[in-house]
């Protein structure tokens, strides 16, 4: 008997690219695309290429695997530099660069869903996804979050970095995580018809997905409320505010740091929790979902996963939005916030006082977001994956 081709009779392969950098927001979003992934019949075999060390510490969906690339830092203006290892930043991009081409070429996926950034973090996806393309059998998407920063900086960012040029060349779709009628991120950006043609709005991802099958977690037995960072590297000064400020009579407060937050302000900061019997700081969970699921209020910056996870939660929630050195979190917040579905503090407002007047007024309506939001972005990503699975590369793209 003859074998069958193995490209007839293996399972499909998908790898889900995050760069990784600042926070965890890029490399969850992509645990929950592949957790949905995994859900779906027949499944793909997933593999996930993130940019930080932490990774290998998050509970994978089953079935998924990870490739943690040597980290890049960030710095507060937005530059990047070698977190850990001693290298010039041009060294650690052509080694991380290097890395996925290896990957890639081994792996040889029949998707591949780049997160947010075209070329990569440094340019980085420059190589291997010319030689994908190249090779002409992957198709590639780009994902991105509802909002990326201001227009006029968005706008003057993608041609200085050569975004359009990258998606011409190389991908086949752009799904948009995000409900048009809350923010058209073709028409904010300006981003033209080329872009509009390969674009798809699938709705917000609910975030609720990650809790099936999940095991139950032990929570306080009474009332808290959460204040969560992300990775916590600029998340310093409102977690001060909320160790100085009054919980509501009964509450417990939890201050959830993450890895990243510098040494000198994570002592300050436990320092001052020390002398509270009402408050805890929980510096790393692989997943917090339970947590902010319990929790009577949530305090927290205003990322995409962070807001998304929030409204999928309906839970009653103040933002203090990052704005510095991207508009992303306000913009995003300042809508949600005049339609009535958060609280929301600017930074340069946050004070102890101010966090203690909000916990003890009414929250805002738990659950408004969700209802006013298109929220099925995991069910529309799963129809597109399976179709682009289904269909041969464009011929065109074969050297």
């Amino acid at each position: 008997m003859t074998d069958m081709p193995a490209d007839i009779i293996r399972q499909k392969r998908v790898v889900l690219y995050s760069h990784d950098t600042l926070g965890f927001g890029h490399l969850r979003r992509n645990m929950l695309l592949a957790g949905a992934l995994k859900r779906m019949d027949p499944a793909p075999d997933v593999l996930m290429i993130a940019g930080m060390a932490e990774a290998g510490a998050f509970t994978l969906p089953p079935g998924v695997d990870v490739l943690t690339l040597p980290a890049y830092g960030k710095r507060a203006d937005g530059s990047y530099h070698a977190r850990s290892l001693g290298l010039e930043l041009k060294d650690l991009a052509r080694l991380r660069s290097d890395i996925i081409r290896g990957a890639l070429k081994a792996y040889d996926p029949d998707l591949v869903i780049v997160d947010n950034v075209p070329r990569g973090a440094q340019s980085e996806l420059d190589r291997p996804l010319a030689a994908l393309r190249q090779r002409g059998r992957a198709r590639i998407v780009l994902g991105l979050r509802d909002v990326i920063d201001a227009p006029e900086t968005v706008r003057a960012q993608w041609l200085k970095r050569r975004n359009f040029a990258a998606i011409r060349d190389w991908f086949d779709e752009v799904w948009v995580y995000g409900d048009p009628n809350f923010f058209d991120l073709i028409d904010e950006y300006a981003f033209g018809d080329a872009f509009a043609a390969k674009a798809h709005f699938l709705g917000y991802l609910d975030q609720r997905k990650r809790l099936d099958g999940m095991a139950a977690t032990d929570l306080p037995d009474q009332p808290y409320i959460l204040c969560a960072v992300g990775g916590g590297r600029d998340g310093a000064a409102l977690c001060r505010a909320f160790a100085g400020a009054t919980l509501p009579a009964g509450h417990r407060g939890i201050i959830l740091t993450g890895t990243q937050m510098p040494a000198t302000a994570r002592a300050q900061l436990e320092a001052t929790v020390a002398a509270r019997p009402d408050m805890e700081i929980v510096d790393f969970l692989a997943e917090p979902l339970p947590l902010m699921q319990g929790a009577a209020r949530i305090i927290a910056m205003g990322g995409y996963n962070t807001v998304t996870e929030a409204l999928s939660l309906r839970r009653p929630t103040l933002i203090v939005p990052r704005t510095r050195p991207r508009l992303e979190q306000l913009l995003r917040a300042e809508r949600l916030s005049a339609k009535g579905a958060i609280g929301m503090i600017l930074p340069d407002h946050l004070s102890p006082d101010r966090l203690t007047a909000w916990m003890a007024g009414p929250p805002p309506c738990a659950g408004m977001g969700q209802d006013m939001l298109d929220m099925g972005g995991l069910d529309r990503m799963q129809a597109r994956a399976r179709m682009l699975l289904a269909e041969p590369a464009p011929l065109e793209a074969v050297a």
